[in-house]
């Protein structure tokens, strides 16, 4: 049986090689395909464990690795765009804590998702590790916060 490709308008970075990568996240574009089980809840597990932005006093690169989880709304995040987009913090000067908190910004206003959790852990620097946790729907403090942070 032979099966053809369903056609996806939109999308720009999908199936060409050519692609550069943007010079910051404003340059990035973020896009979504419809999603194809719109009255399911779902999860999508996303792992980028090689992020690098920049440390905005020192300059020094910062390391992390940044899990993506969520429930899709309309649509879904296209995996190459996202790549882009976040391989275009390598030179970003910004904390930890306004990265994880832009790239969740970002993603919900992109996809509209249902929910949405953005994970980064944080190579240690000075022998200091640091995981920041953003979430759409914001939860409360306390149901939110990662076992670890609950003192287990």
């Amino acid at each position: 049986m032979k099966r053809t490709a369903k056609k996806i308008t939109g999308l720009t970075l999908l199936g060409r090689s050519e692609g550069a990568l943007p010079a910051s996240p404003e340059q990035a574009k973020l896009e979504t395909f419809p999603n194809p089980q719109p009255r399911r809840d779902y999860w999508i597990h996303l792992d980028c464990p090689d992020f690098t932005s920049l440390c905005p006093v020192t300059g020094q690169p910062d390391f992390a690795r940044i899990t993506i989880d969520y429930i899709p709304g309309r649509a879904c995040l296209e995996t190459k765009a996202l790549k882009f987009y976040l391989a275009a913090f390598r030179n970003e000067p910004a904390f930890n804590e306004a990265v994880i908190n832009r790239i969740l910004d970002d993603l919900v206003r992109a996809c509209r998702p249902r929910v949405l959790r953005v994970e980064g852990k944080f190579s240690p620097r000075g022998g200091l590790g640091l995981a920041v946790v953003a979430e759409h729907p914001q939860a409360g403090a306390a149901a939110a916060a990662p076992k670890f942070w609950r003192g287990k």
